[in-house]
């Protein structure tokens, strides 16, 4: 019967949501400076906010989608900087040879260009009207910075309900051990006073050996839960980046702190902070501006540019062609696009597609949410119905196992009737610590479902 109970709780590891802050535990590290209270401190035991934190800090994958957010920036900025002018400054030499020239009679040489050519100009440009192409360009690049952003709000989320839920793996497993251990140690301490009936001739070894047989059997569940113990131990290692560290230290205890719950509420909040929703409206923006960019990719655009500087080579009446003059050019360009081949119009049609396939993906993101809280909601109630139920059995096989030792020490019952009380007390106290581990991770499922913000 046991063993049922056992895969039931290792199946209640599967139990989707794990949040930051939990009711049931501290938050810090007492007797350590606030300076220690950071991530790399694992001298001490670990509470679920320093674990979560500790994690989310050595993740390298957070790291990764910062710099992504960087990059989306950057391009912002560069988008940006199309609404100012473009200057350069541009310096050539050239020598030419040979060059035209003729000369009159006797007279000096006369030369159309210079031997060397010097030329240092500054050259400003500016796109002066475009329809909104730059406009449209620039929203886009905003839209994919938010984009970046909610990304790193999910990458956190979900990395801190896989540290939280380790965390309180931990807790259960430690919880199913300690409930097993009770269990051993009646077990051999009723063994013990069989013993001594044995010794004094008052019961036989049978009784003996069959306890024995329970005590083997109820310390192979044990190592069995001590290896989901030390496995769940290693994951937390490896979500903290310490593979080489087998063992991380964490404190606390299950605990059960019922609360109310509205669902209406719950729903109401789910849909205005989920950052599913969020991304969803993201990507719906993004098409839109992008569809946008394209309509008017296919304008006209009306530049201006200006260019000071010097060069040498002009023929005037004063000077020689060889003196370096200073000189101006102002221009005006008209660019008007003619024919594409209707790749413009055909990357409409694509544009439109992509917005109608993101609002199809907000919808289904929506409904997708609403079933996430109605889900946790569910949930925590059964859980909460299991918890009283595990409470009245823990209560019934405490009085049967009393009742079940009385009967034996006064020789009219069996020990096998105290053995099965013992297995029965054993189940329903692990049937109690598995409704508090559901309940807890049900309200933080909840909380995730709602999006509420949970890391600090």
């Amino acid at each position: 019967m046991f063993s049922r109970y056992q895969l039931a709780g290792f199946a209640g590891l599967s139990l989707a949501g794990a949040l930051l802050t939990q009711p049931a535990l501290a938050q810090t590290l007492p007797g350590l400076p606030a300076a220690n209270q950071s991530v790399g401190v694992l001298s001490d035991s670990l509470s679920l906010g320093s674990t979560v934190q500790a994690v989310l800090d050595a993740n390298p994958g957070v790291a990764n989608l910062t710099e992504l957010a960087n990059a989306a920036s950057s391009r912002l900025a560069q988008s940006q900087a199309g609404f100012l002018p473009l200057v350069t400054g541009t310096a050539a030499y050239s020598h030419l040879s040979p060059v035209s020239h003729t000369s009159f009679g006797n007279g000096p040489e006369l030369r159309f260009a210079p031997n060397n050519v010097f030329d240092a100009h500054i050259t400003a440009q500016y796109e002066l009207f475009d329809f909104g192409k730059r406009g449209a360009s620039t929203d886009l690049s905003r839209s994919q910075v938010q984009t970046a952003q909610d990304n790193i709000i999910v990458a956190r989320r979900d990395l801190a309900f896989n540290a939280a839920q380790t965390y309180y793996n931990i807790l259960f497993m430690r919880e199913s051990i300690r409930v097993q251990d009770q269990q051993i140690a009646s077990l051999v301490t009723h063994r013990n006073e069989m013993q001594k009936r044995v010794d004094a001739g008052v019961s036989t070894k049978f009784d003996v050996t069959t306890t024995d047989v329970r005590i083997t059997q109820a310390e192979n569940s044990k190592l069995d839960l001590q290896n989901q113990l030390l496995n769940q131990q290693v994951q937390l290692a490896r979500l903290l980046h310490k593979p080489q560290q087998t063992d991380i230290p964490v404190k606390g205890r299950l605990a059960y702190e019922p609360r109310p719950v509205d669902l209406a509420a719950e729903l109401a909040k789910a849909a205005e902070n989920r950052p599913e929703v969020k991304l969803s409206r993201d990507a719906e923006n993004t098409a839109e501006l992008q569809a946008k960019l394209i309509n008017r990719s296919n304008m006209p655009s009306l530049g201006v540019g200006a260019q000071v500087g010097g060069k040498n080579g002009y023929i005037l009446p004063t000077g020689t062609i060889n003196d370096v003059r200073f000189n101006t050019v102002a221009q005006a360009q008209l660019s008007v696009p003619i024919y594409d081949g209707g790749r413009n119009r055909k990357q409409r049609v694509e544009a439109a597609a992509s917005y109608r396939a993101a609002q199809a993906r907000t919808a289904d993101t929506q409904e997708q949410i609403r079933a996430d809280v109605r889900q946790a909601v569910n949930n925590m109630q059964f859980s909460q119905a299991r918890y009283d139920n595990a409470l009245q059995q823990v209560t019934q096989a405490t009085d049967a196992l009393t009742r079940a030792e009385g009967r034996y020490r006064y020789g009219v019952g069996q020990n096998l009737d105290v053995l099965d009380a013992e297995t029965q007390l054993s189940q329903s106290r692990l049937a109690r610590a598995q409704a508090m581990y559901n309940y807890t991770l049900g309200q933080y499922q909840l909380r995730r479902a709602t999006g509420e913000q949970i890391w600090q």
